[in-house]
């Protein structure tokens, strides 16, 4: 029972953060402290198997297998989102580029027809 509630609230910040811009100082903060999160996670579970077992057992999962399995649907989830929202960025700005880049060498182009005395 637990685990659907906490698998919904990450499938919900997943949704939140499709529609959120991640450019500034403060999500990057976020996510570098989740990764230092989820780096001693992984540690604590290599090193003690028997702890993500338990955690899963409180949560209401069978096994650590199962409740690892399901963190990584949601960091994937994350991860596909993240990417697709830096993509359109980066695509916006490759666009604004390209018409800039245009317009620039159109201008050119006039003054060189021009002529020099012009």
């Amino acid at each position: 029972m637990w685990i659907q509630v906490v698998l919904l609230v990450g499938i919900g910040v997943v949704a939140l953060l499709l529609n959120r811009s991640t450019a500034d100082a403060r999500h990057q903060a976020i996510r570098r402290l989740m990764l230092l999160g989820f780096v001693l996670a992984a540690a604590v579970s290599v090193m003690v198997p028997q702890w993500l077992s338990a955690v899963a057992n409180r949560l209401g999962v069978g096994r650590g297998a199962d409740l690892l399995l399901y963190a990584l649907v949601i960091a994937f989830l994350s991860y596909i989102s993240t990417s697709h929202r830096r993509m359109n960025q980066l695509s916006a700005k490759i666009t604004a580029l390209t018409r800039e880049l245009t317009l620039t060498e159109a201008r050119l182009e006039d003054e060189r027809r021009a002529g020099p005395g012009a």
